[in-house]
């Protein structure tokens, strides 16, 4: 366990801390825990120092009292406290999924917390500051192309204004946890396992709600999008349901080290292509530990 304020965070630890390898910190999205990180974690775990936990509110992680307990503010502090536990004075390489990368932006881009942080790998969801940046740029030049790209992530953005709605929990605890494992291996093709989706997915998906309350309103109206100097890799699912890969498009305003890969898949890419995304995450953080640059990041980097 590892405490941030008045919540305790369930960590689980990969492969062995006192080897002297790098620690690969691994967060995960809505409404999962860390098992969706799994099948990455044991095979990043074969070279690396491996660390996932469970986000406030979700698995055996403990929940705040109430929605403001879910600001970005407290869960960089969260990311740090968990930082500072596995990885005592040496920085560590940020992987973030969904949610998981929403705070990874965050922290990244946060002075007194950044330099905690080696590399971010983002399983592409972008930072809510550069969201709210990203669509009034198209407000304020609108042309088709761009005045399509935000209809396309509007469609995409439903469920953010269903979360919203008095009811949205009481439909997790009603039934929609007891399905979610059909509907992920329906419509996104992941298959279930013994611990994942976690047997606490009902009461996961219910408080995990606060996330979006506690953020969305006053991030997307009043952004203070800012850059980082940590080398930043993203990687875009190109059949992502939720998130557009037009969002990944001008990020070079906000890292000098950017590098962006485009995989044809959906959201899930922990759970259905572990493989490949413990690959990538290898080769951002072989290169910034002093090795050289693969092809495929050559081949990637963006220049700003």
């Amino acid at each position: 366990m590892a405490r941030a304020g008045a919540v305790q965070l369930a960590v689980t630890e990969w492969g062995q801390a006192s080897t002297g390898e790098p620690t690969v910190l691994l967060v995960h999205g809505y409404p999962d825990t860390s098992a969706v990180w799994e099948p990455v974690a044991e095979r990043l775990a074969r070279r690396y120092h491996v660390v996932t936990y469970d986000v406030r509110g979700a698995g055996h992680s403990t929940a705040p009292s109430d929605t403001s307990g879910y600001r970005l503010s407290h869960l960089v502090d969260d990311l740090a406290a968990v930082a500072d536990a596995t990885s005592p004075g040496r920085p560590v390489h940020l992987v973030g999924h969904d949610w998981g990368s929403i705070q990874g932006w965050e922290a990244v881009c946060t002075d007194g917390v950044s330099d905690r942080f080696a590399s971010f790998t983002s399983l592409y969801a972008p930072g809510l500051d550069h969201a709210a940046a990203w669509a009034a740029a198209r407000w304020r030049h609108p042309t088709p192309h761009g005045l399509r790209q935000l209809a396309g992530q509007q469609l995409r953005s439903w469920y953010i204004v269903a979360f919203h709605l008095p009811g949205a929990r009481a439909v997790w605890r009603a039934g929609l946890g007891r399905r979610w494992p059909q509907i992920l291996q329906r419509v996104e093709k992941v298959a279930p396992s013994d611990s994942y989706p976690a047997g606490t997915i009902a009461v996961d998906g219910a408080q995990g709600v606060g996330l979006y309350r506690a953020n969305f309103g006053n991030r997307i109206t009043s952004a203070d999008p800012r850059p980082t100097t940590v080398p930043v890799q993203v990687v875009v699912a190109t059949k992502d349901h939720f998130v557009s890969p037009a969002m990944s498009e001008d990020l070079q305003r906000w890292t000098a080290s950017l590098w962006r890969t485009e995989v044809e898949a959906g959201h899930w890419l922990p759970r259905t292509h572990p493989e490949l995304v413990a690959q990538y995450v290898a080769e951002l953080v072989d290169h910034v530990e002093g090795g050289p640059e693969s092809e495929r990041l050559r081949g990637s980097r963006a220049g700003r």
